[in-house]
């Protein structure tokens, strides 16, 4: 039965949902520290792609994390490779980050002032952390993303290390689509902060 249950957590995982931790606030109030977060991995399976608008995680493209401490116990070290692997627990090599999505391939993204545009037309961001304008002191573009890339950005916008401070790293600060797992579809946990943002994250 144990065995079953571990293969079955495992097709979950591989097939239909990943859990993920928060590890700091550039996601803030929709994501909080801590938080619990249910990836939709069957979504790209189904024709899926990132849409503007959609919180998304993705593996670093390269640079964005610092290099992540090594648990020095090897038996928790390998329980929790192995808890990992199945789905059980969030992945320990924590390489991954939550962003949203602003642009997509072939779009223009600027910000200038307090104002975020794509193609030109101003973007309304209802989801921004209290105190934060789209822009937070820091001004860029016009960008255009390239095919097959997307353009992320924290909504804690004031705290957030997205794609406006990678602009000189591969792919001009845009994240490869290749790279993202899938949407955001809820929070899993703690239980005083449960969520749920769609089947795509919206």
């Amino acid at each position: 039965m144990a065995a079953v249950g571990l293969l079955v957590a495992l097709l979950i995982k591989t097939c239909l949902f990943q859990v993920f931790t928060i590890p700091s606030g550039s996601m803030e109030n929709t994501l909080r520290i801590g938080d619990r977060v249910g990836v939709n991995k069957f979504a790209p399976l189904t024709g899926w792609e990132p849409k503007p608008g959609e919180p998304v995680v993705f593996k670093d493209p390269g640079g964005w994390l610092p290099p992540q401490p090594i648990d020095g116990n090897p038996f928790s070290r390998a329980l929790g490779s192995a808890l990992g692997f199945v789905g059980l627990v969030p992945p320990k090599d924590d390489n991954y980050l939550v962003k949203r999505v602003i642009a997509t391939g072939g779009q223009t993204v600027q910000c200038s002032g307090t104002t975020l545009t794509v193609n030109g037309a101003k973007v309304a961001e209802p989801y921004l952390h209290p105190g934060d304008d789209s822009c937070a002191g820091l001004d860029f573009g016009p960008v255009t993303v390239p095919q097959g890339y997307v353009w992320v950005e924290g909504d804690h916008r004031s705290d957030s290390a997205d794609s406006r401070y990678h602009q000189r790293g591969p792919g001009g600060g845009a994240v490869p689509v290749d790279n993202v797992v899938g949407p955001v579809s809820a929070v899993v946990w703690p239980l005083n902060h449960l969520d749920w943002f769609g089947w795509v994250g919206h």
